[in-house]
């Protein structure tokens, strides 16, 4: 499968809310989509980075604050957004050294996890046909441990939080699906990641993993943003699969292609421990 943006549906009358997309793969995503003929609401917390990103994509781009760290923000675009059709979980952080949410939670899983588990929470019953997940490459380096999402009782390791999150992330997409699929809901859920994407989340960690990014951006191992985009534009319009989970074909680079995920993702009480831990520290209830 050789699948790019010229192979999208037509997306007319069609309405994303895309996190996060101010930069990057997100504003890969809005462009690519807007593009297709769809309405994209760029939720971001740089309004001023976001409108760039939206001023030559015209009246299909409209942009709205959302703050992924503070859970009043993500109550109060819930609260403001119309139904739309498809919501595009992308925002995140990475490799940040030890800091905290609004709400006192690790920035990595507040952000990349919890903020996104409650946005979903919260807006479901406005979504009309889907949900994708973003996740990474780096689930690989997490753990999932529901006892302490927040790093309280562990001594910190930046790159090991960022793996717990984008793990957190597949977790959640999975057992979203389950859920939706019992419940009898016609959502859908899509789980995608971007492989060895070249953003400027890639080289901002201010560790030594930063020359072996910086080393592999020289050698063309990894992508562009606007290709990082595929997988989760190939989950979001296409007929796949819910719960299933899209990558680049060769893992780092190539078109969308079914990827493998790390099998905790399968295992029933790992998920059921992360959401119930995410239900209580968000206080957001999924109406199933």
């Amino acid at each position: 499968m050789n699948w790019s943006a010229i192979d999208m549906p037509a997306q007319e009358g069609r309405r994303y809310v895309v996190t996060g997309a101010n930069a990057g793969i997100g504003a890969a995503m809005a462009t690519r989509l807007v593009a297709a003929g769809a309405h994209v609401t760029l939720a971001c917390r740089n309004l001023e980075k976001a409108a760039a990103v939206a001023e030559p994509l015209g009246k299909s781009a409209t942009v709205a604050h959302l703050d992924l760290a503070d859970l009043s923000s993500v109550r109060e675009f819930a609260d403001g957004i119309g139904e739309f059709d498809v919501l595009i979980n992308n925002a995140g952080v990475m490799a940040l050294p030890m800091t905290r949410t609004v709400d006192g939670f690790e920035m990595q899983m507040g952000t990349n996890h919890l903020g996104h588990f409650a946005l979903t929470g919260l807006v479901l019953g406005k979504v009309r046909e889907r949900v994708i997940v973003m996740s990474s490459l780096a689930q690989n380096l997490g753990q999932i441990r529901p006892d302490d999402l927040n790093w309280t009782t562990r001594r910190y390791n930046r790159w090991s939080a960022y793996g717990d999150s984008k793990l957190a992330n597949m977790v959640f997409g999975r057992e979203l699906a389950r859920r939706l699929t019992a419940g009898g809901s016609h959502v859908t859920v899509g789980i995608a990641h971007p492989g060895y994407a070249m953003t400027d989340l890639m080289t901002g960690s201010d560790t030594p993993v930063d020359y072996l990014m910086r080393a592999g951006e020289k050698l063309k191992v990894g992508q562009s943003p606007d290709a990082g985009a595929m997988p989760a534009l190939y989950a979001a319009t296409m007929d796949v699969p819910t719960g299933s989970y899209w990558g680049p074909k060769w893992a780092l680079r190539g078109a969308p292609s079914p990827a493998r995920y790390r099998g905790v993702a399968d295992d029933q009480s790992a998920r059921d421990r992360l959401w119930a831990a995410s239900e209580e520290l968000t206080e957001v209830s999924f109406d199933l």
